[in-house]
């Protein structure tokens, strides 16, 4: 659905659209099961501060294994800037903020391109993928409980979480580091700050969730780059018995 604006058009009438439209999502993740059928679809949960590092294991594990990777981050920055989009200035707002955009949008933006590319390797027959099969890196997500259970009960189950740990100086130096050349808005030692924050108070309860479920996986992030992977590359091994 695309929402054309006219000059008369205030900020509250297009939050109220986008409210409605959020309310659809939810009725339908609370009425439809599993969209993906979990003994088909490998899914692997990645989590840690901004700054961990997540994105750069992400892709040699997509090298190694054949993942494809869904950043949940990229594909709310990507959703913010498409044209036509109802939820571009509520990412936009959330992102500046630090703020947990709303699970159902995030949730479904996922399921959308989780959909796309299971379509586009149908008639593939290696690393896992077709007739149905496919195994997805989701990087920086779930950020909150609802997230995951709406993700577990109405997407796909996951496999398991990749948990990448680290101080919270290394993070703010690296972000600092990264915010010179990325051009990310959020890249600033207050919006940094404030990702922290909301990382610790909703992020960390999910993770001990799935640690009580046994399907976490922790990884110094501290080390090189190179012997993170290495832990990382015989977990993922260990844990799909490969």
């Amino acid at each position: 659905m695309y929402i054309k604006l006219n000059p008369s058009t205030t900020f509250s009438n297009t939050m109220s659209v986008v409210s409605e439209t959020i309310d659809r999502i939810k009725s339908f993740f609370h009425h439809n099961k599993e969209v993906f059928d979990h003994h088909k679809v490998l899914v692997v949960f990645v989590l840690g501060g901004p700054g961990a590092g997540k994105g750069t294991q992400c892709a040699r594990l997509v090298q190694e294994f054949g993942f494809c990777h869904l950043s949940a981050g990229d594909l709310l920055r990507a959703e913010q800037h498409r044209e036509g989009s109802e939820f571009g200035d509520l990412i936009r707002q959330h992102i500046r903020e630090g703020k947990i955009v709303p699970s159902e949008v995030t949730v479904n933006l996922l399921k959308n391109a989780m959909k796309a590319e299971l379509e586009k390797h149908e008639e593939e027959t290696e690393n896992g993928w077709g007739n149905g099969k496919g195994r997805f890196l989701v990087d920086g997500f779930p950020r909150k409980m609802d997230q995951a259970h709406i993700f577990d009960e109405t997407v796909c189950e996951s496999k398991f979480v990749l948990f990448f740990v680290t101080t919270e100086d290394v993070l703010l130096q690296r972000l600092l580091e990264r915010g010179k050349t990325s051009g990310r808005e959020d890249d600033n030692e207050e919006s940094i700050k404030k990702r922290f924050r909301t990382f610790v108070e909703t992020s960390m309860p999910v993770v001990e969730y799935y640690r009580q479920h046994d399907k976490v996986v922790e990884i110094d992030a501290t080390k090189s780059i190179d012997e993170v992977y290495e832990r990382t590359s015989n977990a993922v091994k260990a844990r799909l018995s490969i």
